[in-house]
């Protein structure tokens, strides 16, 4: 009997050659499982093109409210962005998907997994991390660090000999990785950074300059760190990232095109269009320093980003990470709210928030009169805020009290009152003689 193979299949290029080379080269008895976490797709094509290239079973597996739930939520109400620009989009999406895997290998009594993640990427990285945490025994097949092949014109090749259907060409060969939460898309012209990229690249948005020449405006309502309402209205968890997409995506919004620093040591370059994350982190960012303590706001600061390092490493099943959620589920107890956010031409901006449990007071902010703070309190406040400077400054005087102080500036003047004087009567002088040369 052969043994069994769990294969994560998209039908694409890269996983259909693969599935046929560990029937044919490997000898193995394939199971493609395809996890959807809502990318759009014709999943009956996807499983009947699987059972055509030769996989002996076809799994579809809808798991975008879990995908959602348990791990974007997260990701939201953590705040993590990856180098300041990139919302995680392929990186929260792969642990969910490791997990499936595992599951249905289970079922199927499968020996091994494999993956076409390459072996310069990331991704590998992050399902075999996944596997690892969740079912050590079982073995991991990475055909790009294994076969022969060496780029994807050579895929196409492959396919073309073995009679796999194909919608990707040589023209078009853009590497993409799409979900809910986002589309990227990487190699091709992408690969030099001093190409700029043509938004003929983008599959969801407008390019900004296209964007809606109206401004629009919208209300995103949380519950404690996660959107709940649109414009006042109920939406479903996936329904409410499908909608904000579709708001986002006709300004342009949450298009970004970096470089960044893979885990594995290399920079790479890829445009990201991510319209609804874009639009829920800038309101949750702007509601949390509505309701957040400064030294609560500015600790989350550092732990999101250590978070987003974890998540984008492929570390969402690691101790630190499952602590860190800890920490960031009680920042989280009091972001309830609404806010409200201007959409024009690729921007997104907050304009307006409120909240039951704000820590802003008008009352002691107010530059009118007010009863609750009595500003002669500063003074004793800047002197104790201020000792540690006036010690050392004190300590300086000291031991320099024997030296000369000599002060030098590159550019000094020094005026007074007989100055000021004599520049009005200069100034007098030249107008009376404008007054009669014009006379003349």
């Amino acid at each position: 009997m052969k043994e069994k193979v769990v294969l994560a299949y998209s039908g694409g290029l890269d996983t259909s050659v693969i599935l046929k080379w560990l029937e044919v080269e490997k000898g193995y008895d394939v199971i493609a499982v395809c996890v959807d976490v809502g990318q759009k797709e014709e999943y009956s094509d996807i499983w009947k093109k699987a059972l055509k290239t030769g996989a002996k079973k076809a799994y579809i597996v809808d798991v975008k409210e879990e995908f959602v739930k348990n791990y974007l939520y997260k990701g939201i109400k953590a705040g993590a962005i990856y180098e300041d620009d990139y919302l995680l989009g392929t990186s929260f999406a792969r642990p969910l998907i490791a997990k499936k895997l595992v599951e249905i290998a289970k079922i199927e009594g499968a020996s091994a997994i494999a993956h076409g993640a390459t072996g310069k990427g990331n991704d590998q990285v992050r399902f075999e991390a996944g596997i690892k945490a969740l079912s050590p025994e079982l073995k991991i097949i990475a055909p790009w660090r294994e076969w022969n092949l060496k780029s994807r014109e050579d895929c196409i090749e492959y396919a073309k000999e073995n009679n796999i259907s194909l919608t990707v060409t040589k023209k078009n060969i853009y590497s993409r990785d799409e979900n809910l939460w986002h589309i990227s898309h990487e190699g091709g012209n992408l690969e030099d950074p001093w190409n700029i990229h043509s938004e003929d690249v983008y599959k969801w948005c407008v390019s900004p300059e296209k964007g809606q020449d109206e401004v629009e405006e919208i209300s995103l309502t949380f519950e404690s760190g996660l959107p709940i309402k649109i414009n006042g209205i109920s939406y479903s968890p996936v329904d409410l990232i499908y909608k904000l997409n579709e708001i986002g995506s006709k300004h342009g919004v949450g298009i970004i095109d970096i470089v960044e620093n893979r885990l594995v040591g290399m920079k790479s370059r890829g445009v990201y269009e991510t319209p609804g994350g874009t639009i829920i982190y800038e309101a949750h960012k702007s509601l949390e320093k509505l309701v957040l303590d400064r030294q609560t706001l500015s600790f989350k600061k550092q732990v999101s980003q250590k978070y987003a390092d974890l998540v984008y490493d492929g570390l969402w099943f690691s101790p630190l990470k499952e602590a860190i959620d800890s920490f960031i589920d009680s920042t989280q107890e009091n972001v309830t709210g609404e806010v409200k956010l201007k959409l024009y031409k690729g921007k997104c901006t907050s304009i307006a928030t409120k909240s039951m449990y704000s820590l802003y007071s008008e009352e002691y902010v107010t530059f009118g009169e007010d009863e609750v703070y009595n500003q002669k309190d500063a003074e004793g406040f800047i002197n104790l805020f201020t000792l540690p400077l006036k010690i050392k400054a004190i300590l300086n005087n000291n031991l320099n009290e024997n030296k000369t102080n000599e002060i030098e500036f590159d550019n000094m003047y020094m005026y007074d009152s007989e100055t000021l004087v004599d520049f009005i009567k200069e100034d007098l002088d030249e107008k009376m003689f404008s007054k009669s040369k014009a006379a003349i």
